[in-house]
């Protein structure tokens, strides 16, 4: 890749005068590129017939735009850890901070945890862990620094002795149902293995969500007998890469209850490190280092805070207005207009605007129809940049940036799935209706003359950028970070619904989870009851599940509290779905009392081994009552 960046600074002979790209012996003015000959053997030869021209053309734009409101922006302080505080934090984050220094006593709670590890992910909290150990000691610590050794032999005691439930069960006879290739490294520590969606070996283009991303990688690097050959092709012809069809349902993100979507987080964190581990890159999070920020206003302003003042404003908004009111400006306009996001504003007008927007945006008096559309686009991009920290946050924008590093385009996909999950909500939020509205944008392509590769180019320097983080870098790299980066946004635009769900085997994993506390929970419950003198064959008897003592077998009740009929039992077929549960209520939905439509209700399994779960129109009923028998099902509207 070095090389490849060497040849196109030779082929560009760029060099940098007062922050602006020129070509050698020509005018500063000259902004048109020729074409680099690109080597097409590389991984960046997607990098489309257009060459980089877009994306510099763009990091000029942003640095007179800079030029013009440096007095407003803020220059956030990133900390760089010292030794051992990098793999504390990390640990924190996964949810194992009980694990070592002041807080470490009895780690049952995640001997649970730890229990539904697979061998990858086992293997990168055990390294985190063990540099922990040896820090402390060194800086003479006197905390109970257990040895990692230890703690997976415990864990691995309990599951042996545990006793197995209808739940546990379930949970492994679904994952035993298939049989494949990538199921030979996939075992958990202790446990079953988990094992691919199909039977035969699944296609190149297949996203397989039912094995750990860092245990395929894994697999690759042990049977592979050839090298790993690198991504190759251009981008326009990029793999429709797929999720293969799951009886019990697709997950994404915003279908859990937040109990389940904090274990999803602390698994992702795992997981991208494991993957990340296997491919032998480096994983480093920053920490910004908390500074005074404008707390009122639009721009320079955090998300967070803005949020919250927009919340006041329409309750329930999980998206800046003023983003949304921008984005809505440039559609009015039309998205057929040509050279859309990539024609910059006027610099003094847009600086103007920002001010007028300050101004009088909340007070309902600003005159959108003074915005033009390509001023309209560039305060876009204007918001983005100048978050006080980056869109794609302070912690995992380096993670972000080394997707490109990653030998295969499906496992930077896995990797940008797994960073997605792990952003905030308000960045994830953000991200999406910006990827949503690209994606819009790009569907009008023939007119607007804007592809996937001409929109992630411009785009690509307003994401990876943060002008807040103070980065300097050198040419040689800024190259390096333009083919990749570009990349990378093309990923996120193109794959965008592939990369909101959330991969099965950590949804199994939370489901683990769940079952072993409930366990553990029912022990602790029985012991009080015996200590109590209560009559424990009536607490068995009340601890069974209601759908066991009033539904026959075979059939599932299905609550509707908001609805006209409020309750209707179910009869599960091979081919029930979601869709047609909800059909059956909805077909009972009739005049003045039809409140309610599809789209507006959405079918729910609480309970047994998951906290809560939105299901998709297109999940198998009798499927994921096998994996969860002792679950509610439940219609209702989803949460703000």
């Amino acid at each position: 890749m070095v090389t490849v960046v060497t040849e196109l600074a030779q082929c560009f002979h760029l060099r940098r005068r007062y922050g602006q790209y020129t070509m050698n012996q020509e005018s500063t003015t000259t902004r048109v590129m020729e074409k680099p000959p690109f080597d097409r053997s590389i991984s960046q030869d997607s990098l489309d017939e257009l060459s980089m021209e877009d994306y510099w053309i763009e990091l000029e734009n942003i640095k007179k735009s800079s030029e013009n409101r440096q007095e407003d922006q803020e220059v956030v302080v990133v900390k760089e850890p010292d030794e051992g505080e990098l793999e504390e934090e990390w640990l924190k984050e996964a949810g194992l901070s009980n694990l070592f220094g002041e807080s470490a006593g009895d780690p049952q709670e995640s001997m649970v945890f730890l229990s539904t590890l697979t061998r990858t992910q086992a293997a990168a909290v055990q390294k985190r862990v063990e540099t922990v150990s040896q820090t402390l000691r060194k800086k003479n610590k006197q905390y109970q620094i257990p040895d990692v050794r230890d703690i997976f032999a415990q864990q691995r005691e309990s599951k042996e002795t545990a006793p197995d439930d209808t739940e546990s069960q379930s949970l492994r006879t679904n994952e035993n149902k298939y049989q494949g290739r990538d199921d030979q490294t996939s075992n958990l520590v202790g446990e079953e293995k988990l094992i691919p969606p199909e039977e035969t070996p699944a296609p190149e283009t297949d996203i397989n969500l039912e094995v750990s991303f860092a245990e395929q990688a894994l697999n690759q690097k042990e049977s592979s007998k050839e090298k790993i050959q690198k991504s190759k092709g251009n981008d326009a012809t990029l793999p429709s890469f797929r999720l293969p069809k799951d009886k019990t349902g697709t997950t994404r993100i915003g279908d859990l209850a937040p109990q389940d979507m904090k274990k999803v987080c602390h698994l992702a964190l795992i997981e991208l490190t494991a993957l990340y581990d296997v491919l032998g890159i480096e994983l480093k999070q920053q920490k910004a280092v908390k500074i005074k920020t404008r707390d009122s206003g639009l721009f320079c302003i955090p998300l967070t805070v803005l949020l919250e003042q927009d919340q006041r404003k329409v309750l329930g908004t999980r998206i800046p207005l003023i983003f949304q009111k921008l984005i809505s400006r440039i559609e009015e306009g039309g998205l057929e207009t040509e050279g859309l996001l990539r024609i910059p504003g006027a610099a003094i007008r847009i600086k103007n605007l920002c001010q007028e927007l300050e101004a009088k945006f909340y007070e309902g008096t600003f005159n959108w129809e003074s915005v033009k559309q390509h001023d309209a686009a560039s305060l876009l991009k204007l918001f983005i940049r100048e978050l006080p920290q980056p869109l794609l946050s302070v912690e995992y924008l380096k993670a972000f940036q080394a997707v490109q590093t990653l030998p295969t385009k499906k496992q930077q996909l896995q990797a940008l799935n797994l960073l997605v999950i792990l952003l905030p909500d308000a960045n994830r939020d953000t991200l999406k209706a910006l990827l949503e509205f690209l994606q819009r944008v790009i569907d009008n392509k023939e007119k607007n003359k804007m592809t996937v590769m001409n929109v992630a180019m411009v785009m690509a320097p307003n994401l990876f950028m943060c002008h807040a983080l103070g980065l300097k870098s050198s040419e040689q790299r800024e190259f390096v970070m333009a083919a990749g980066t570009a990349n990378t946004m093309h990923l996120l635009i193109k794959y965008q619904k592939l990369l909101w769900t959330i991969p099965k085997f950590i949804v199994n994993q939370v489901r683990k989870q769940n079952t072993e506390n409930h366990k553990k929970d029912k022990r602790a419950m029985k012991k009080l009851l015996k200590k109590m003198a209560y009559d424990r064959e009536k607490y068995e008897k009340q601890d069974k599940s209601t759908n066991d003592a009033d539904v026959p077998q075979g059939v599932i009740r299905v609550q509707a509290p908001h609805l006209s009929k409020v309750s209707m039992a179910i009869q599960l077929t091979e081919e029930l779905k979601a869709s047609d549960v909800l059909a059956r209520f909805l077909s009972q939905e009739s005049g003045v009392a039809q409140t309610f439509k599809k789209g507006e209700v959405f079918l729910y399994e609480i309970g047994g081994n998951i906290g809560e779960r939105c299901l998709d129109d297109d999940t198998y009923m009798k499927d994921l009552y096998q994996l969860n028998p002792n679950a509610e099902w439940v219609i209702k509207s989803k949460p703000l």
